[in-house]
């Protein structure tokens, strides 16, 4: 984990449980894991709108994303992922670790988290890397959604 979110969790009290493990690039690759990590599994999209809005959409790693209804909650025509470049520059992350943890360094991204991970009792986040997961129970998962200053909506998807 870098030291920048790691002062961010210790600033806010937010506690977790780290697990390391080898790194993976998708959700799919995740079930390769030996090791057993609690909670669920989450994936994190950061997807952009035709007006050029930036939004991490965070939501069960099985669950498939349902684009035509998101364009639809966002009021948008349009939405794609956003390039490595936009990727790197708006939330200081590469492909394949890209994470709720993020939003830290966000200047214009609305984090969306789905209703049914809202809703779950832990859940597990690369820390910004994907050499490990941290995994956070509801209430330090909601303590790190108030920390975020960025606009921010809890949504059905």
């Amino acid at each position: 984990m870098d030291e920048k979110l790691r002062r961010y969790l210790n600033k806010y009290n937010i506690q977790y449980k780290s697990y390391e493990h080898p790194a993976v690039f998708t959700v799919s690759q995740s079930s390769s894991i030996k090791i057993e990590i609690p909670g669920k599994h989450t994936k994190c999209l950061f997807l952009k709108d035709e007006k050029g809005s930036f939004y991490l959409i965070v939501l069960l790693a099985e669950k498939r994303l349902n684009t035509r209804l998101m364009k639809e909650k966002l009021g948008a025509k349009e939405l794609h992922f956003a390039s490595i470049e936009e990727l790197k520059k708006e939330l200081n992350l590469t492909p394949g670790s890209v994470s709720l943890f993020g939003m830290i360094y966000a200047k214009n991204t609305c984090l969306i988290i789905d209703k049914e991970l809202w809703d779950a009792e832990s859940a597990g986040f690369h820390p910004n890397i994907n050499t490990s997961t941290l995994v956070l129970n509801h209430e330090n998962i909601e303590k790190f959604y108030n920390s975020i200053s960025a606009q921010k909506k809890i949504l059905k998807l």
